[in-house]
């Protein structure tokens, strides 16, 4: 066993060290380019949109657009935005903040292109609703049912069971710290909580998702918020820091440019998730007009998890002035931080966000597995197969030791990853088409842009447009 996970995390080294950030900084910087900076541009659309999709109720069987958003939400937005910060913090310097805040921008772009694509080639679902992302544009656009297959089976392993057993084993952790739960007891809760909410379908999963996750981000952002009001005439020296440690001017805060710049890409990618093929699965499922539409939600959900979640965390942080010389990084340094701001009774309160954060993550990304088992195979036993066996590894991971199921992890999503770049590489002109179509729209002063594929070099792959043919 140590001799397999001593492979895993040398591949690992290489892949998320150099590979990785190679292609997805090189596709951030092409995509930003070929959409002109759609992700700045229109960051006004991308607010109305959100809007617009939470006052509208979804069709029976469908899922909205702010609906989808949540999904993809509650799956980016997890415990490592405010370990992972604390951690990034502390190994990189303030500096890497900055660079956390350049790989959102690129990667917005990025989020773009890929959910467009997905909504783009998404397919009907047997009840009602849509189903899409990587495994359909690869096997139907692009003509690779093997290569298709292969992301299928890696994203709903990784994410519907070892990522899942994962955050059960953060919330069993945690309620055993702070409230002496014995780690079982909490595997049973969760483990039954996850499957009165699987069981009731992906239209549930939306629903639920819906309302947990504006309230837990909600929280975290306001009480962030007041750390950095009541310190708000520090906030300018904050800033500077973490623009003078990105370029090594303050090399007292730091741990050299190289450092800061590795670890904020590292953990501004690992926290957006743009390009790993991951978010496209919530995309798809939307009932847009339009694929445009989902692209530019997803792209403001890149910004929403890195520049205000992760954003937050980094504040708290750095706003402690005993952060470097506490001795503590993680979770741990976040709570303190919090503590000696607002008093103790925060150590309850980021519990509790903690336990809201890797649930809402358990359901995101159970979400995602779904929709791929609907690609693996589409007997309806399949996916009750499936669901048992996430409630199972939720209660193994509870009061499991991870340490190899993390580096399996991510090889899993380093290969997920450079399948997806290599398709949307591939598909990237049709997003831009689709881009240029809507926009083209929105200037001739229609309200409500629609779709219509004829406008694409080739319809192969194409299964749900124009929108309605599928209506009951």
């Amino acid at each position: 066993m140590a001799f397999l996970d001593s492979i895993v995390s040398a591949i690992n080294d290489v892949l998320w060290s150099y590979v990785l950030i190679i292609l997805l900084v090189g596709c951030g910087i092409w995509f930003t380019l070929r959409t002109g900076l759609v992700q700045l541009r229109h960051l006004g659309e991308m607010f109305r949109l959100i809007g617009e999709g939470a006052s509208n109720k979804p069709e029976k069987g469908h899922i909205s657009t702010f609906q989808a958003f949540c999904v993809s939400t509650a799956s980016r937005v997890g415990v490592g935005n405010i370990a992972g910060i604390a951690l990034a913090v502390t190994v990189g310097g303030p500096g890497a903040v900055f660079w956390m805040w350049v790989i959102a921008i690129l990667g917005a772009a990025t989020g773009f292109v890929e959910s467009t694509l997905a909504q783009v080639y998404k397919a009907p679902r047997r009840h009602g609703g849509f189903v899409g992302g990587p495994a359909y544009y690869i096997g139907n656009a692009l003509g690779s049912p093997f290569f298709a297959t292969v992301f299928a089976v890696l994203i709903a392993v990784t994410y519907g069971l070892i990522f899942n057993s994962v955050q059960a084993n953060t919330i069993a952790l945690s309620l055993k710290a702070s409230l002496d739960v014995n780690p079982m007891i909490t595997g049973v809760v969760v483990a039954v909580l996850t499957w009165l909410v699987i069981f009731g379908g992906l239209t549930r999963i939306a629903r639920v998702v819906g309302w947990l996750v504006p309230l837990m981000a909600g929280a975290y952002l306001l009480v962030a918020g007041i750390v950095t009001f009541m310190n708000i005439s520090a906030i300018p020296a904050v800033l500077t820091l973490i623009v003078k440690s990105a370029f090594g001017l303050d090399a007292a805060m730091g741990a050299g440019v190289g450092v800061a710049v590795m670890t904020g890409v590292k953990r501004g990618l690992f926290s957006n998730e743009a390009g790993m093929g991951s978010v496209p699965n919530a995309a798809a499922t939307a009932d847009a007009t339009h694929p445009a539409k989902q692209g530019l939600v997803q792209a403001l959900g890149v910004f929403v998890d890195t520049l205000m979640v992760c954003m937050s965390s980094a504040m708290i942080v750095l706003l402690s002035p005993d952060w470097q010389t506490a001795g503590i990084t993680g979770i741990e340094l976040a709570q303190h931080a919090l503590a000696g701001q607002l008093g103790e009774w925060t150590n309850i309160f980021m519990t509790v966000i903690v336990l809201f954060f890797a649930f809402s993550s358990i359901i995101g990304n159970y979400f995602y597995g779904e929709v791929n088992m609907d690609f693996i195979s589409r007997k309806p036993i399949a996916n009750k197969i499936y669901r048992l066996c996430v409630v199972v590894m939720v209660l193994f991971g509870a009061v499991a030791s991870l340490s190899l199921v993390w580096g399996l992890a991510d090889l899993f999503m380093a290969l997920m990853a450079m399948l997806n770049l290599g398709a949307i590489l591939l598909l990237g002109n049709i997003a831009f088409i689709v881009q240029k179509d809507y926009f083209a729209q929105k200037r001739a002063g229609v309200k409500e842009p629609e779709f219509d594929p004829a406008i694409l070099p080739s319809t192969r792959g194409i299964l749900a447009w124009p929108r309605g043919k599928f209506d009951a």
